[in-house]
């Protein structure tokens, strides 16, 4: 029998067992399909205070993870299959075998949906990223491309205007789920192009880094080839939360939605991190979840430690 069991190791996940384990909880982290979670696949990340030189995103995760083993945090790998929250203890299940605990903290996070090309995920940290604010810094000077066409794409374009000398917004339809006021400011910003209709068939990286793009227009299926230092992909991302479906409360896109703060509509459960948060994404806004996602967990056991 768990006091918390918390499914996800990202910034969200092993802020909330830092935080539990030092409450002397013992909690039974859950590494889940992608373990360290998108912050395991950024190569540098500069905007996480403390850490004025910047830090390597799997440095930072392997700090957090240690620090939380240090206070007695214990650490199980595998993904989450089936879950059973209707009484307490709740049931999860990794791998065939069942869990008990008392609370349960879900920060399974969320994952950015590539293209799909050959090669992207070997190059994310090395000219592809999904994170316009982590990574849009290191592209000062240089062109680059934005794949989407949804208000993220217009955002991360015009985002990316003041660091890149040239951001070619590439969409494979001629319409735009974005907004008018969003794609009327990405039509105003002089750095930016409108490439549409274009579908991305190859990124080009002879050296392992990213050195431009073939592209196809969706009409006349002419093809070309762009010079450029970094692919921005924003299609959206989507949630981890499929194993809650029908169990937690969740928006249309599968984000868990809270009752108030970080607490769920089961009493005992809580939520942390990018499974619930599709606005600000950010590693600090995470373990900031992960943080009051403990806190909240330790009183409940506390409130209810005789039932």
């Amino acid at each position: 029998m768990q006091n918390v069991v918390i499914i996800g190791s990202g910034c969200a996940g092993l802020t909330a067992a830092i935080y539990a384990a030092r409450a002397n909880l013992k909690p039974l982290v859950l590494e889940g399909h992608e373990p360290g979670g998108q912050l395991s696949l950024t190569t540098h990340v500069e905007n996480f205070p403390g850490f004025p030189d910047g830090i390597m995103g799997p440095e930072l995760i392997e700090n957090m993870k240690r620090q939380a083993a240090r206070f007695g945090a214990e650490f199980k790998s595998g993904a989450v299959t089936e879950v059973d929250l209707s009484k307490r203890p709740f049931t999860i299940t990794v791998n065939g075998e069942p869990h008990l605990s008392k609370t349960l903290i879900v920060a399974a996070g969320a994952s950015a949906r590539l293209l799909g090309l050959k090669g992207e995920k070997e190059l994310i940290g090395r000219g592809v990223s999904t994170c316009a604010t982590c990574d849009g810094y290191f592209f000062r000077g240089k062109p680059i491309a934005v794949v989407g066409g949804g208000d993220s794409a217009m955002e991360e374009a015009n985002f990316l205007s003041r660091y890149a000398s040239k951001v070619y917004l590439i969409h494979r339809r001629n319409e735009f789920r974005a907004s008018k006021i969003m794609i009327d400011r990405a039509k105003a910003n002089p750095k930016v192009e409108f490439m549409t209709p274009y579908v991305v068939e190859e990124i080009l990286s002879p050296q392992g880094l990213v050195s431009g793009i073939k592209v196809r227009h969706a009409e006349t299926s002419a093809t070309k080839q762009i010079e450029l230092d970094g692919v921005f992909v924003a299609i959206g991302h989507d949630p981890n939360s499929t194993v809650f479906k029908g169990k937690l409360d969740m928006d249309e896109n599968g984000y868990l939605k809270a009752k108030h703060s970080g607490i769920a509509n089961v009493p005992g459960v809580f939520i942390a991190g990018d499974v619930q948060d599709h606005r600000y994404r950010q590693a600090v806004t995470a373990a900031g979840s992960g943080c009051m996602a403990a806190i909240d967990a330790e009183k409940f056991l506390e409130e209810h430690k005789d039932s």
